[in-house]
């Protein structure tokens, strides 16, 4: 773990505390980043989906008859 001086908005900070329910400043930090990175990931996982969406490559999907009964 890498030990850094920052200066940290404190509005900010606070907010971030109260909406991810930690209760130390290097807690709220390392939570924060790790949601972003998390997030990102969900976003760039998505934008794939998406773009194989527009592909067509779930379109073998819409043909019911492809389903045994």
């Amino acid at each position: 773990m890498s030990k850094l001086l920052i200066d940290v908005d404190d509005e900010a900070l606070a907010e971030a505390q109260q909406l991810l329910g930690t209760s130390t400043k290097k807690e709220t930090v390392n939570a924060a980043l790790a949601e972003v990175a998390k997030r990102l990931k969900r976003v760039r996982a998505l934008n794939s989906l998406a773009e194989m969406a527009e592909q067509g490559d779930f379109d073998v999907l819409l043909d019911k008859s492809n389903y045994r009964a």
